[in-house]
C-alpha cells in the first residue's frame, strides 16, 4: 500500500501520464479534468473507447503536458494497430524496456518515423506541430510530397488541423496531448473533422456470411451496424487494416479482411497478430545477367550461378514470415540504378547482392562488402553487421580463404536506402573456387549460408528467429 501511494506521488508530482500498456493501467472511460464541455472531449474520449489514449493514475488526462516522440509512436501504433510488443530496436536510445520501443520500432518499420541517425531515434524529444503533420501523413498515406509545409496543407485541407491565428501553421510549436489527440481522432474519424467530409469512390463487396460495422478501427469500439455476405459498399479511407464504408444509411469501419472487389472471394480466417518479420522486405539480388554475363570462368558464367543461388536463398526466405523479392529471377539485363531503384520503391529492409570474383588463377576466398559513407547511406552500421553476419556464414559453407568484411562504392551498395551487402562467394577463375561455384549443392550451401546469415542479423536485433533456423538441413 505504501509503495503504491509513493508511485501515485511521484506521477501527480511530475505530472506524468502512464502509458496504456502498462500492466495495471486500463482505458478510462472519463476523466477528472475533462468535461463534457472540454474543447477536446469528443476527440479524447473518442480516442480512450478505443485504448489509444488513457490517464494518469488518478484519473486525469492531462490535456496540457508536451508529448514527446516515444509517446506519439504509441499513439499512432494503437490506431493503426501495430505491433508494439516490447522488444530490442535498431536505436541504441530505445531500449527493450521502453514502454513504446514496439510501437517505435512498427513505425520506423513503415517509414512513418524515422531517427536522426547514428542509431539516435531521441524517444523524450517533445514533438512540434510540423513534425505531427509529417507524422500523420505518413501513417494515413497523405500525399505531402515529403516537405513540412505539405504535410500541414494535407492536414487542413482535410479539416484535420488549422493555422494558428497569425496566418501561419505554427510548424515549431511545442504539441500538447490534447492537441496531439485532437489531430489524431480527426485523422481516424472524419466526423470530427471541421467541416467533415470524404468521398466514397471505390466499390467493395462483403465476404464474411456477417460483417460487423464499427464506429472505430478496433474490436474495442462499438458494433454500429451489420452487413451481409455480398452485400456492396464504397470506401472512403484506410486506417490500418481497417476501412471506413458506407453502404445505404450504413457508415463506419469494417476490417479490410473481409472485404474484396469480387462477392466469390473465400472469406478468409479470422486475423491474427501478424509476425513482427512480416513487415521486414528482403531484396534478393544476382548480379548481372542477360547480355551481361559477369565474371566467366572454365566455361561458367557468374550471371548463372548467382541467379541460381539466389533462386534458391528466396526459396528459404519464402517458407518464412519475411517479405523476400528477387531484382531478376531470369536470365534478363538489369540496369545498376534499376536494381537500386527497385529496393528504394519497396522500402526494402535489407538488400543482398550477390556476385562471383574473378583475378588471378591463384586467387580465391570469399569475401562480403558494404558501403561506409553515411552521408549516401545512413544505415553503414547496419550494413556493416549484415555483412559480418553472412561473410561468417559463407566461410563457415564453403571453408574458402576469409578474406574479410571490406567497404566498397559499388552502385547497389551505395545509392539503397536501407542495409546492404555485396557478397562475392569465391572466385570464379579459380579452379577449386570454380568447382563449387559450378555445383548445384556448394550453390545450396551457399544459399543456406546466406539466409542463416541474414537470420543471425535479425536475431542480433532483437528478433525472435530460434524457429526459422530449422528450415536449412544441415
Amino acid at each position: 500500500m505504501k509503495k503504491t501511494k509513493l508511485l501515485l506521488s511521484i506521477v501527480l508530482m511530475l505530472g506524468l501520464w502512464l502509458p496504456l500498456g502498462s500492466a495495471n493501467v486500463h482505458a478510462a472511460t472519463t476523466f477528472k479534468d475533462i468535461s463534457v464541455n472540454h474543447r477536446g472531449y469528443n476527440e479524447i474520449m473518442y480516442l480512450a473507447t478505443g485504448s489509444i489514449v488513457s490517464g494518469s493514475l488518478d484519473g486525469r488526462f492531462l490535456p496540457s503536458n508536451v508529448v514527446t516522440r516515444a509517446q506519439a509512436a504509441a499513439m499512432i501504433g494503437r490506431a493503426l494497430e501495430l505491433n508494439g510488443e516490447q522488444r530490442k530496436t535498431e536505436f541504441k536510445d530505445v531500449g527493450s524496456g521502453n514502454f513504446a520501443s514496439g510501437y517505435i520500432q512498427s513505425a520506423v518499420d513503415k517509414k512513418i518515423l524515422s531517427g536522426y541517425g547514428a542509431g539516435i531515434f531521441r524517444p523524450d524529444a517533445v514533438v512540434n506541430r510540423g513534425e505531427m503533420a509529417v507524422m500523420i501523413s505518413k501513417a494515413f498515406g497523405y500525399e505531402f510530397g515529403g516537405s513540412l509545409s505539405g504535410a500541414a496543407n494535407a492536414l487542413m485541407s482535410r479539416g484535420i488541423a488549422q493555422g494558428m491565428s497569425n496566418g501561419s501553421f505554427g510548424a515549431d510549436y511545442q504539441l500538447t496531448r490534447l492537441d496531439f489527440s485532437i489531430f489524431l481522432a480527426r485523422a481516424i474519424n472524419y466526423k470530427l473533422r471541421v467541416n467533415p467530409s470524404v468521398l466514397f469512390q471505390n466499390e467493395l463487396f462483403v465476404t464474411a456470411n456477417s460483417l460487423n460495422v464499427r464506429s472505430g478501427p478496433s474490436a474495442q469500439y462499438s458494433n454500429i451496424a451489420t452487413l451481409v455476405k455480398g452485400e456492396s459498399v464504397q470506401t472512403a479511407y484506410k486506417v490500418g487494416n481497417w476501412i471506413y464504408i458506407k453502404s445505404g444509411s450504413k457508415e463506419g469501419f469494417v476490417h479490410s479482411s473481409y472485404v474484396s472487389t469480387s462477392v466469390n472471394t473465400p472469406s478468409p480466417t479470422p486475423p491474427s497478430q501478424e509476425s513482427p518479420l512480416a513487415s521486414k522486405t528482403i531484396v534478393i539480388d544476382p548480379g548481372h545477367g542477360g547480355k551481361d554475363s559477369g565474371a566467366v570462368g572454365f566455361g561458367l558464367y557468374e550471371k548463372t550461378a548467382v541467379l541460381d543461388t539466389a533462386l534458391k536463398v528466396r526459396d528459404l526466405l519464402k517458407q518464412t514470415p519475411f517479405d523476400v523479392q528477387l531484382t531478376r529471377d531470369k536470365d534478363v539485363f538489369i540496369e545498376l540504378p534499376d536494381r537500386v531503384a527497385f529496393a528504394n520503391k519497396l522500402n526494402a529492409d535489407i538488400f543482398v547482392s550477390i556476385h562471383a570474383n574473378a583475378a588471378t588463377s591463384s586467387a580465391t576466398g570469399t569475401e562480403t562488402y558494404y558501403y561506409s559513407a553515411a552521408a549516401t547511406n545512413t544505415r553503414t552500421t547496419e550494413s556493416k553487421k549484415l555483412a559480418s553476419a553472412i561473410q561468417a556464414r559463407l566461410v563457415e559453407a564453403w571453408n574458402l580463404r576469409d578474406r574479410g568484411v571490406k567497404n566498397a562504392g559499388y552502385i547497389v551498395i551505395k545509392q539503397t536506402e536501407m542495409p546492404a551487402v555485396l557478397a562475392e562467394l569465391g572466385f570464379i577463375t579459380n579452379a577449386d573456387d570454380n568447382a563449387k561455384l559450378k555445383s548445384p549443392a556448394w550453390r545450396q550451401k551457399a544459399a543456406d549460408a546466406i539466409y542463416l546469415g541474414i537470420l543471425d542479423y535479425y536475431k542480433g536485433n532483437g528478433y525472435d528467429v530460434t524457429k526459422l533456423y530449422n528450415i536449412v538441413n544441415k
